[in-house]
């Protein structure tokens, strides 16, 4: 018998060490570009079940190594339904949302907690031998987000199931300029106290949207984004991205990930990507090779559309500020500005918004609304800019049921004109807009009927 230890086949050994060379250069380049960029990581409740997990967290650890700041936004849904079925406390679901009663409220946060508990325990591991030695990661959560109850949907309440209200961006910031890997979950606080169960890919959307970020990784089940055909789609735009979405309405499970993605591209994230929580290796090939892993989800260009949010307020003025000084809109303050934010859409370019819009419904079950605050930046005239969140200000106005625009103005009636609008009497206005009208301003009245 013979003592003699097999030798590795020294042409495998100089293949593979020469492969690993080859890697390691051609990441070099993506190492570069992903330094001191915000990445927030939208990982499932399912994927912690999941033999990749600890995978998953080991490449977590080395992008934080490699600079990168970190937001990892979990779920928790399966946790949840386990916790509550041991509890005989089964959820009912109302298009989408779990209807979470007070008497769940425990049930759904031990679910989260462990969640929470079992990510940071990962991520705090540092044994010899393993890929998390040395890493010295530190961990924080906190009260990030500020919560709102959704209410009643359809005649149904849905009690403690809440919606984002707020993200407190700059203690996000704090805490990602110190090195620090944020993890938040899918709970939030309202201001008098209540906690609310939210949806982790609305909070991982609006915390992107919030710090600005350069991507938003959604982990799913499947390699990236399949279509109708079975086929994987490597890019998607927003269009086409909203396209498919069409054809998912009732398919939330495959839809989440890619509904995430495209509210965050609208939302002003320049890109988002969609990859597998079971493939071992898939977030590094995502982000280190060119052909990556899964499916990427891009703007269309660098002009978009999106709703307007109270970090947008300092823009707004920015904007609209000059055109007030020429008597063209009514003067507004920040308090006003900030109070009616969600009012605004505006047109954002390179990070900078070039134009804006209002809306303003009138009325208990209104049909009539006020276009108001239009604006468009002085380098950008000419461009069709005005147009394009006129569109988008219509067909927000049509899905709320109005059938009717009308706007008031001293400059520009005759870009209005050119819109489709036609003139109208003052008596054409709502009676709480007669009453408030400035005879002194002298605005002439327009009107426009959406069909």
């Amino acid at each position: 018998m013979s003592n003699d230890v097999q030798k590795p086949d020294q042409n495998y050994v100089q293949n593979y060490a020469q492969n690993y060379v080859k890697w390691f250069r051609q990441s070099s380049p993506y190492i570069n570009a992903h330094r001191n960029k915000t990445f927030v990581l939208m990982l499932p409740g399912a994927a912690m079940q999941s033999e990749n997990f600890h995978n998953i967290i080991h490449d977590i650890a080395l992008l934080n190594s490699l600079g990168v700041r970190l937001v990892l936004v979990h779920g928790a849904r399966p946790q949840i339904d386990a916790r509550l079925g041991l509890e005989h406390a089964n959820s009912d679901f109302h298009e989408q949302w779990r209807v979470t009663d007070a008497s769940q409220m425990t049930g759904v946060s031990q679910a989260v907690g462990e969640v929470r508990f079992a990510i940071e325990a990962a991520l705090s591991t540092g044994l010899p031998n393993s890929p998390m030695h040395g890493a010295h990661i530190r961990v924080v959560g906190g009260n990030f987000v500020t919560a709102k109850p959704i209410g009643v949907i359809n005649g149904v309440d849905l009690q403690h199931t809440g919606k984002v209200r707020r993200v407190d961006s700059a203690a996000l910031h704090q805490a990602l300029d110190n090195g620090t890997i944020v993890v938040i979950s899918p709970l939030g606080y309202s201001p008098t106290g209540e906690l609310f169960n939210l949806s982790f890919a609305e909070i991982a959307t609006q915390v992107a949207s919030a710090l600005k970020a350069d991507k938003l990784i959604a982990f799913t089940s499947e390699t990236g984004f399949y279509d109708h055909d079975g086929n994987l789609c490597r890019q998607l735009s927003v269009s086409e991205c909203a396209q498919q979405l069409t054809q998912l309405e009732q398919d939330h499970d495959r839809s989440q990930s890619l509904q995430a993605c495209y509210d965050a591209c609208q939302l002003g994230v320049p890109r988002a990507q969609i990859i597998s929580y079971q493939e071992d290796g898939a977030l590094l090939q995502e982000l280190f090779t060119r052909d990556g892993s899964g499916t990427l989800v891009h703007r269309d260009n660098y002009e978009f559309i999106r709703q307007a949010n109270i970090d947008d307020v300092g823009g707004l003025l920015e904007l609209i500020e000059p055109l007030e000084q020429q008597g063209a809109l009514v003067r507004r303050s920040r308090e006003l500005l900030e109070s009616e934010i969600d009012r605004f859409t505006i047109l954002e370019k390179d990070g900078t918004i070039i134009a804006c819009a209002a809306l303003y419904p009138f009325g208990e079950n209104p049909t009539t609304a006020e276009l108001s605050c239009v604006a468009t930046h002085s380098e950008y005239r000419k461009g069709g800019r005005a147009k394009m969140v006129l569109d988008a200000i219509e067909s927000k106005a049509r899905k709320q049921g109005i059938r009717e625009l009308f706007v008031l103005t001293t400059q520009t009636a005759h870009w209005f004109l050119e819109q489709g609008f036609v003139g109208a009497a003052l008596d054409r206005l709502p009676e709480e807009k007669q009453s408030l009208y400035n005879f002194q301003r002298n605005s002439k009245v327009f009107i426009k009927p959406l069909n």
